[in-house]
């Protein structure tokens, strides 16, 4: 299986033997399918979060709640990729979206990886339009596996270490621009996702484990990793592979699904 990430020098020898994947989010602002149009790396299919990597529902499921193995399946054939085809994912925001497509693909034994620096490290030939559609193929579907995720009850039982990898103001609680209530799920750490990154890349892997290591994280076994919405979250899960941390769980409904539940607490600083 590919690693986790890869940088620009893999991605360019091995350019011809993948598909790149662009999958770029905004929460306001120009759409991710708007900056594809503008300019994307040549050839890269673009990917929708929102509606081929989460089904969109209950409220207190989540704002990105995975879809069905099914709905998976049907949006990968859609865009041409294969049972066996290679998948590596960039965005323009430190990977911090096109990593719950590699996670999701990874999950359930697909070589996919996350291009280290996204767009802007890109070197080689870029493109824009609506891009080059790939042939309708097949993408079987393959159930979740349960040990690669968690459920609202375990990642609130404190049984499990539990990371919130939001910034540390949403954390606290200081501000909350999506979620009905600011603030945390009781007893979980803070370890921000964009505190892997500088200038868009991630840091050394010794700082990287270091960071983990410093609020107790030596090892992946037992750990849930959360977010907002169970998206950048599987940045975090796929940090803590790469440097060889191993592999923890993902809470996928995250903080969105337990504050849109009342009856549950919440905790601020």
């Amino acid at each position: 299986m590919l690693p986790p990430i890869v940088d620009t020098t893999w991605l360019r020898d091995h350019r011809h033997e993948v598909v790149v994947a662009d999958v770029r989010w905004r929460l306001q602002g120009p759409s991710g399918r708007d900056e594809y149009e503008r300019e994307h790396i040549a050839d890269a299919v673009f990917v929708d979060l929102d509606t081929q990597l989460a089904d969109i529902g209950d409220a207190r499921d989540g704002r990105h709640p995975l879809p069905s193995p099914e709905a998976f399946a049907q949006a990968m054939g859609s865009l041409g990729i294969g049972n066996a085809d290679q998948v590596v994912a960039y965005d323009d925001a430190g990977g911090l979206f096109a990593a719950r497509l590699v996670w999701m693909l990874r999950a359930i034994g697909h070589h996919a990886a996350l291009l280290d620096g996204g767009l802007a490290a890109w070197d080689g030939p870029l493109e824009a339009g609506a891009g080059h559609p790939r042939a309708v193929t097949t993408f079987v579907p393959t159930p979740w596996p349960l040990d690669r995720l968690a459920t609202i009850e375990q990642a609130g039982s404190g049984e499990a270490v539990l990371i919130d990898a939001r910034a540390r103001a949403r954390h606290r609680g200081d501000l909350e621009p999506v979620d009905p209530r600011p603030g945390h799920i009781p007893g979980a750490i803070n370890v921000p996702c964009e505190e892997h990154l500088a200038g868009g890349a991630l840091l050394p892997d010794d700082t990287l484990r270091a960071q983990f290591a410093a609020v107790g994280i030596t090892s992946a076994d037992g750990v849930i990793a959360s977010c907002g919405s169970g998206v950048n979250a599987c940045h975090t899960l796929l940090v803590m592979e790469q440097v060889g941390l191993g592999r923890g769980r993902l809470f996928p409904g995250s903080y969105s699904a337990w504050s849109n539940r009342p009856e549950l607490p919440v905790e601020t600083g």
